[in-house]
């Protein structure tokens, strides 16, 4: 069974950093993509950062230059380093994994989240 556990969440004042963390557990075949949604309370989710294997990466316009998406796949382990943070940035952050199985079924799965809180 596979699970995504996020962590690094926290309250920061406006212009500091927080860096979050995704860890993957479970038996999987490859980590194909992971990837950096956040929701605030009646919002859609929106997706803040992607990262597939071999390492190309894509941001949201909102968050270009400020957030850094990494990735440690051989560790099943992902990450969002965010600089410059704003009180618009204040969400809850769930981690998304594109898994392949060794059965070569193909599977996508979400983490629990974790807020982010900016104060002004």
């Amino acid at each position: 069974q596979v699970q995504l556990v996020e962590s690094g969440g926290g309250l920061v004042q406006a212009g500091g950093s927080l860096r979050l963390s995704c860890v993957l557990s479970g038996v999987i075949r490859v980590l194909n993509a992971m990837a950096w949604y956040r929701q605030v309370p009646g919002n859609q989710r929106e997706l803040v950062a992607t990262i597939i294997s071999g390492g190309a990466t894509n941001y949201s316009e909102s968050v270009k230059g400020r957030f850094t998406i990494s990735e440690d796949f051989a560790k099943k382990m992902g990450y969002l380093q965010m600089n410059n943070l704003e009180p618009e940035d204040k969400a809850v952050y769930y981690c998304n994994a594109d898994v392949t199985f060794i059965t070569c079924r193909r599977d996508v799965y979400w983490g629990q989240g974790t807020q982010v809180t900016v104060a002004p």
